[in-house]
């Protein structure tokens, strides 16, 4: 299976999110921000896949960060800046057994980062794929 399809599918379960309202017990806090990461992995994955496929050579090699600069630079995605705490929350995901980490990432992720991934889907189906 193709990373896009992944993400896609990835995508389609973080939706899942707005299901939830606090008070989160443990076990849902902990899965929506699974959720989260599994979306963040895929998304930057197929960012690199269609990269390489489209002749980037940070596509073979690069770090999440390079190949997020990368795919800005190239027009894949729009916002630089919301990809980039984008990771820093997938970073913090390791941190997330702070209640109140775990809450900015679910936060963030409902308010912003579901609409940054919608985006990067649309941009893939009409400009990359």
């Amino acid at each position: 299976m193709k990373k896009y399809e992944k993400f896609y599918m990835a995508l389609d379960n973080l939706k899942d999110i707005y299901n939830y309202r606090e008070p989160y017990d443990n076990v849902i806090l902990t899965g929506l921000v699974g959720l989260y990461e599994i979306c963040f992995e895929q998304s930057w994955k197929a960012i690199k896949e269609l990269l390489d496929m489209n002749g980037a050579p940070e596509g073979k090699t690069g770090s999440p960060k390079l190949i997020l600069k990368t795919a800005y630079q190239m027009g894949m995605i729009q916002d630089e800046q919301l990809w980039l705490e984008a990771l820093q929350a997938r970073n913090n995901v390791a941190h997330a057994y702070n209640k109140a980490v775990a809450l900015d990432i679910i936060n963030s992720a409902k308010q912003s980062y579901y609409d940054m991934f919608c985006r990067l889907k649309n941009e893939m189906e009409q400009n990359w794929i």
